[in-house]
This record gives structure tokens, sequence and C-alpha cells, in this order.
């Protein structure tokens, strides 16, 4: 499959998000259980699925995982005003999250990899690199242009009645997430 913006979206499920070195598959994240496979929508649902959008630790990978990511959850069937409001907080969280790890980790983590993982009820989203630190999100200072995007991830996560967290890998970085409901079917 190419590596061209106009071609997506694969039969397999596979995504291609250019990168600067080339192009890079997000795939659907195949193991045991039902946390790996795709699955057809529930009722009035989006269809379910794991995929992962490894990236260069690079300011160019920022824009790209998000429109890979907007991309997939289209294709799982989240369009119209039910997910709109959705959609814009998990790319927000997306941008910001992406965005951090590119500028405070990539010195120890020269990749990035953003999970997207979409259930009946919720998505959840995380960035995984190699940096060990675990952040904090920084209250909010006028005086300051920067530092307030964990901030605005809990703001965002907690406003639409989700949970983000951070967490150690056992590879000795960190995983930021976040896990949002999905919106219930108009009339339930």
């Amino acid at each position: 499959m190419s590596g061209s913006p106009d071609s997506r979206v694969a039969d397999e499920g596979r995504l291609d998000v250019e990168q600067i070195s080339g192009a890079a598959k997000a795939e659907p994240r195949r193991g045991a259980g039902p946390e790996g496979l795709a699955g057809a929508p529930a009722s009035g649902g989006p269809a379910e699925g794991v995929w992962r959008f490894p990236v260069p630790a690079a300011e160019a990978s920022v824009p790209l995982t998000r429109h890979a990511v907007r991309d997939r959850l289209l294709a799982q069937g989240m369009t119209g005003v039910r997910y709109q409001e959705l959609v814009d907080d998990l790319l927000l969280i997306v941008s910001e999250l992406v965005s951090n790890a590119v500028t405070h980790a990539a010195e120890l983590s020269p990749e990035v990899v953003t999970e997207l993982s979409v259930r009946r009820s919720w998505v959840r989203v995380s960035v995984e690199d190699g940096d060990p630190y675990r952040p904090k999100a920084l209250e909010n200072d006028t005086g300051r242009t920067g530092g307030r995007g964990l901030l605005l991830v809990k703001s965002v996560t907690l406003q639409a009645g989700g949970v983000c967290d951070v967490e150690h890998t056992g590879e000795g970085g960190k995983v930021i997430w976040a896990s949002l409901p999905v919106p219930p079917e108009p009339g339930h």
C-alpha cells in the first residue's frame, strides 16, 4: 500500500501515516482476547478496535498523528453530530500529548507511539515515550506562554466525564492516557 495522503485506509484496516522518514503503518493490534480485534459496530455504536501510530519524536509528527487518529475515528463510524464533541476532545488530547512527548522526551525517546482503543462505551488514547520523567500539570499561570498542556488534557477529560493518568512502562518510559465515554444513542 502506498503512503500517499489520498490512500489512508486500506482494505485490511491499516492506516498509513506519512512521516518525515517514510510511511509508518497504524495497524490493529492483534492478540489474545477481544482487545486486539476490530469488531463490528454494536447497536448504534462505533466499530471497536485498537490501533497504534508510531512516529518519530519530531514536531511534524503532531499534526500527522492527529490526522491519522481523526481518520481512524471516522472510519470506525464516529461521524455526525452525536460524536463531534468527543472527536474534537480526543484530537485536542492527542495533539497536546504528542506535542508534549516531542518537546520534552525526544532526547531519550526517538519514537512516540500513540494508541487508540475504541470500544462501544468509551474511547482511550494514550501516548507512550521512553522518558521516565512523570510530568505534572502546571497551574494556570497567565505569565507563562506554555506548560499548560497537561492541565488542558486533564480539564477536557474531566469535563467530558472521563479519566486520565500517567503510568510507567516496563521498559522504563511512560504512557499518558485519557479515556472518554462514548455519547449514548439519542433516546437512551
